[in-house]
């Protein structure tokens, strides 16, 4: 009898045994998995899409401008990015270079600087856009951030040189600084097979929301190319 009771009480200590084991092993899955969860979320990447009011999303409901869309796209393509919208409708080179450092957050990792339009729609003089950018690119050099650089095209009326020397400057300067550089922001609307005006809101200036889906889809595989690299680092 007393060797049946003992029989039973190293039975129950084993099976407490196990049961603290399985709880330790539970435990440390437990902390793995949120370990885990906190490397899957330290992958977001942190953007800011910089510029003018083809950014900013002129004329367009709020879910319908170029930064919501890009969100999107990125989204449907499997990507973890924050877009933080960086637009400000009427802004030069000029504007932009004096409100950059305060714009740009410690999270951020990488920006899309898409500015010039209205300095070509001023007649700014290329030579202060090309010095604008430039020191705007020496700020986003020392803050680490990787860059997507955007140019934009000048039309015929302002002249060979005029256009020429200032769309120059984008390619100019990604070269210097060895960014990233898209070379036309409208060209999915210029180079369309339909008329780019159906594309346009009804000032020629700015794209509709349509021409906005058109603009990301060209965009969108560089600024996944640029998340890219910045994850690689």
């Amino acid at each position: 009898m007393a060797g049946g009771i003992m029989a039973v009480i190293q039975f129950l200590g084993s099976l407490t045994y196990g049961v603290m084991v399985a709880a330790r092993k539970a435990g440390l899955l437990a902390i793995c998995a949120i370990f885990l969860a906190g490397q899957v979320a330290a992958e977001k990447v942190h953007l800011i899409a910089f510029g003018d009011s083809l950014t900013a999303g002129w004329g367009l409901l709020d879910h319908e401008g170029y930064v919501p869309v890009l969100r999107g796209w990125m989204e449907s393509q499997g990507e973890d990015v924050r877009i933080v919208q960086g637009g400000v409708s009427g802004e030069t080179t000029s504007g932009g270079l004096a409100r950059l450092e305060w714009a740009l957050s410690e999270e951020l990792q990488g920006i899309i600087i898409g500015l010039g339009g209205n300095d070509i729609l001023r007649g700014v003089d290329p030579g202060v856009a090309r010095d604008n950018l430039r020191k705007m690119l020496e700020i986003c050099r020392e803050k680490k951030l990787e860059v997507l650089l955007v140019g934009m095209p000048v039309a015929a009326n302002y002249g060979a040189a005029y256009k020429a020397e200032f769309e120059a400057i984008w390619p100019d300067l990604a070269k210097e600084f060895g960014v990233a550089y898209y070379a036309n922001f409208l060209a999915p609307i210029q180079n369309s097979a339909a008329d780019p005006l159906s594309f346009m809101q009804e000032d020629g200036i700015h794209p509709n929301a349509e021409g906005v889906q058109r603009i990301v889809l060209g965009i969108g595989p560089d600024v996944q190319a640029m998340v890219a690299r910045i994850r690689a680092k």
